[in-house]
């Protein structure tokens, strides 16, 4: 019995001591005690119903010109979103950071359950801080058009009026004090060329596509409140296989954020462009098919926020997307036009309701204009 004692005295020794030294290791690999992650999202489910079909449903990219006049309803949690920020280790005056974010209209196939979404991958990337700039790497919004409207619609005005969407790139980001009230931010990078889908190449033999941007921030009338002007633009290739057809695409963007009183600020955005059908311009064309050349596209979007005070927010705009009728095949999407407002009532720190109200209208080429009238109401809970 003795001896039996004098062996369970040994390994249970050796337990506790494996445990201690597993903890130890624990404790000095894991991510939680050298990187500081916060998590944040927000739920939100979508009520909406359309006087006219709509493309896709859940959201308004047009109006389907084929099912006008036929109203649908449509309710989801899609928008649903959650993300990590993850800061450190720094080292010195370099400083480190990423961001993973995600959200779940990942379903690209029609026959896809509406109750069975998939995850979409928003952003992923690394961000350096030094003295001289920083620089970002991995997928997260493009440089030009940086601005979006606050709608509660989810593609906030993209394919009608506000281009820019969110790829991999490489980027380097400087800011310079031209005054104690003056700052100067230049943006330059590139990014993958995302071309048509029936193109069967697309940047691979051209390489990446460049972006840049320029933005000044300059004092507002409004004591304390920066306005900032910017222009950016982008320029890439596609190439066509059979036939190695070059198709370019570029851009040229004109943004501004300005405030115009205590709790209001003007937003506007300008573009005019080629083949951005990846930039959710051209009301979603870039390319004519039969004749393999780029479709040239203009147009812009203006909004207006209001904090009201005690909850209450409000938000108003216009926003119309121009392709040029010549470069379109018959039936193509002509014009696509948005009048919105809506207003979000904040319940407590974290939930909100809102109401949206849209009117679209969506031209097509030698064919019939097809209009939809859209009605919204969201609940938002955010952490």
């Amino acid at each position: 019995m003795a001896g039996m004692r004098i062996v369970a005295g040994i390994v249970l020794g050796w337990a506790i001591g494996c445990v201690a030294l597993s903890a130890e290791e624990v404790q000095k690999s894991s991510v939680w005690s050298q990187l500081d992650v916060q998590v944040y999202g927000r739920l939100k489910a979508d009520a909406s119903y359309d006087s006219s079909r709509v493309d896709p449903g859940n959201y308004v990219r047009w109006v389907d010109r084929t099912g006008e006049r036929d109203d649908e309803y449509n309710l989801t949690a899609n928008e649903t979103r959650l993300g990590l920020n993850i800061k450190g280790p720094d080292g010195g005056r370099i400083k480190t950071s990423g961001n993973i974010e995600f959200d779940f209209y990942g379903n690209s196939d029609t026959t896809d359950a509406e109750n069975k979404a998939k995850p979409m991958m928003r952003r992923a990337y690394v961000l350096i801080d030094m003295p001289q700039g920083s620089l970002l790497a991995g997928q997260t919004a493009d440089i030009v058009s940086p601005l979006t409207p606050r709608t509660l619609n989810y593609s906030v005005m993209w394919w009608v009026g506000n281009i820019g969407y969110r790829r991999p790139q490489i980027r380097f980001t400087k800011q310079m004090d031209l005054t104690k009230k003056a700052q100067l931010k230049l943006d330059v990078g590139i990014s993958r060329t995302i071309g048509d889908t029936f193109m069967a190449e697309s940047g691979e033999d051209f390489g990446p596509t460049a972006q840049a941007r320029v933005g000044l921030t300059v004092p507002a009338l409004v004591p304390k409140k920066p306005m900032t002007v910017g222009i950016s633009g982008h320029w890439g290739k596609e190439e066509y296989y059979p036939g190695d057809t070059e198709v370019s695409t570029w851009s040229v963007n004109v943004d501004a954020l300005i405030p115009m009183d205590e709790g209001v600020t003007l937003k506007a955005e300008w573009f005019m462009g080629k083949n951005l059908d990846a930039f959710l311009g051209g009301v979603g064309q870039g390319v004519n098919q039969a004749l393999l050349q780029g479709i040239e596209a203009k147009g812009g979007w203006a909004a207006v926020e209001v904090e009201a005070g005690k909850g209450w927010s409000f938000t108003g705009g216009v926003g119309i997307d121009n392709p040029d009728t010549a470069d379109l095949p018959a039936g193509g999407r002509d014009l696509n036009r948005c009048v919105f407002g809506n207003v979000l009532y904040a319940v407590n720190k974290n939930a909100k309701v809102g109401l949206e109200l849209s009117q679209w209208r969506t031209e097509y080429k030698g064919a019939n204009t097809a209009e939809d009238f859209r009605a919204q109401f969201s609940v938002i809970y955010e952490f």
